[in-house]
């Protein structure tokens, strides 16, 4: 890998870490488990690994932004994780806030030096 290609590899992941907790709330309005969790973000074009998503559901919870409940009724135990009213709040303010961003985003990266031509800035 290139300097160059490795610089944009890990700039890429800084912005995807960024949007993990939007993503990951978003589908948490009905009770999911991990896995299915994971399954869910993958098909949805957010790919998370479990070793990231797993410690990122439990702060999540312990910032009282989620309920977790097990449920024993499958062959092995699963935790099963939902947004509660705060989280539920929380979720809202980060939509807000994440639809200013990318319009404001979106505005800086119409042009290129100011000049109305909607040029990729090679």
């Amino acid at each position: 890998m290139s300097n160059l290609e490795e610089i944009v590899s890990n700039l890429t992941m800084e912005l995807r870490r960024g949007t993990l907790v939007l993503c990951v709330l978003s589908q948490l309005e009905k009770e999911q488990y991990g896995y299915s969790l994971v399954q869910s973000l993958t098909e949805r074009g957010m790919i998370i690994d479990q070793s990231t998503l797993y410690p990122l559901l439990r702060r999540l919870e312990k910032q009282g932004l989620l309920d977790s409940n097990w449920s024993l009724d499958e062959s092995r135990p699963r935790r099963y994780y939902v947004l509660n009213e705060k989280g539920r709040r929380v979720l809202n303010s980060l939509i807000e806030e994440w639809t200013d961003m990318n319009n404001t985003i979106t505005k800086l990266l119409e042009t290129k030096n100011g000049d109305g031509d909607n040029e990729r800035l090679d």
